[in-house]
């Protein structure tokens, strides 16, 4: 039986106290354990650095999984180790940028946004033609080196991470007002193509579960808004009260959740829709249904500009959402806006015949754990 390839991921920084170390342990968090039993000796780590998006090289198992508690790097343990014997290295400048991921078929991945998922947890098992295209890149890369200037600034920086009792939380160093400071969201006004509208988004989210044949809900306070002309209270479905199953505290927060999918009396799944929002603000909502819930089970989702997937991965990590009883980073994915409308538009015709838990495929999960 031949090599596998698995997903190694990297901050910049990480990598370098990895290159620092000696180049000849690489770890992952304990959490990974049952994955990494999987890695035998002689198959390849193809290491992959977050910040910047690029492949920056190949490392061979040299044995199978230990666990070591020596410090190797400065914010993590990683204690879930294999050694292992540098294959391919290349500078960050010479690194192989993600948008290779247009020429790989790995089949259970749709979806340039749904490789952004893929590639932020690792060890993750490569499909075998996509292992050994991205490993011809890197010796391609590493005999005729290309330079490509990076952002420093995010081939370091990493949202500083904390273990607690109740798993890894983040607390973001900054607190800027995004809706009027925010580079990241004055970026988002003016996409390439036509302008995405929150409207726009929301209007998918209604008339996909429309055609799944499900009931759907808009918040309270869009019940009169449009897209395209077109009137969200006029889509088949459309609810104009809600079950009344809960206390009032609950019921208003339902309300005002962006878009429902209502089965008779039970609410299928929530999105919230987070355009120039800060991020949080869906967040909160969804926190506090938990809080006032904890045994409700509906599925949940943010919604937001592909741009903003690293700023919905960062917030969703705060102590006040990893922390619940129910933590939000395993309840609630994310989906981005080009998976929503490139999903729409490939199976409108079809959505007739599609069972709602097909939402959960094109999400991505909200748990990262790059080394």
């Amino acid at each position: 039986m031949g090599r596998s390839y698995w997903l190694d991921s990297f901050t910049g920084k990480t990598w370098e106290e990895f290159l620092k170390a000696g180049a000849n342990v690489s770890g992952f968090r304990e959490t990974r354990k049952t994955t990494c039993k999987r890695v035998k000796a002689g198959d390849y780590f193809i290491c992959y650095i977050t910040g910047v998006q690029r492949f920056i090289g190949v490392l061979e198992v040299m044995s199978e999984v230990f666990i070591d508690n020596k410090p190797i790097w400065e914010n993590q343990l990683f204690p879930v180790r294999f050694n292992v014997k540098v294959v391919h290295k290349l500078t960050p400048e010479a690194a192989v940028p993600r948008n290779l991921i247009e020429h790989l078929n790995y089949e259970k991945l749709t979806s340039s946004s749904a490789w952004g998922g893929f590639l932020r947890g690792s060890p993750q098992k490569f499909h075998p033609h996509d292992g050994e295209l991205i490993i011809k890149e890197i010796i391609k890369a590493k005999d005729n080196p290309v330079s490509r200037d990076f952002d420093k600034k995010k081939y370091f920086r990493t949202p500083k991470t904390y273990e607690t009792k109740n798993g890894i939380v983040t607390i973001p160093e900054t607190e800027n007002n995004e809706e009027t400071h925010s580079p990241e969201l004055k970026n988002i006004q003016k996409p390439e193509g036509n302008t995405v509208t929150h409207e726009q988004i929301q209007w998918l989210l209604l008339e996909i579960g429309s055609r799944l044949g499900l009931d759907v809900w808009v918040a309270r306070n869009d019940k009169n808004k449009e897209f395209n002309g077109k009137l969200f209270k006029d889509i088949k479905g459309m609810r104009t009260e809600l079950p009344n199953q809960f206390d009032d505290a609950t019921n208003r927060t339902i309300q005002l959740i962006d878009v429902l999918w209502l089965q008779g009396d039970s609410i299928e799944a929530a999105f919230e829709v987070e355009h120039t929002t800060s991020i949080y603000s869906g967040l909160l909502r969804m926190s506090d249904l938990i809080c006032m819930q904890p045994n409700i089970n509906i599925k949940l989702f943010l919604v937001a500009p592909d741009e903003r997937q690293d700023k919905v991965f960062e917030e969703i990590m705060r102590p006040t959402f990893a922390k619940l009883k129910k933590p939000l980073p395993k309840i609630c994915k994310f989906i981005p806006y080009s998976t929503l409308k490139e999903t729409f538009d490939r199976h409108k015709s079809m959505l007739d015949v599609m069972k709602p838990n097909f939402i959960q495929k094109i999400a991505i999960s909200c748990e990262g754990d790059e080394i």
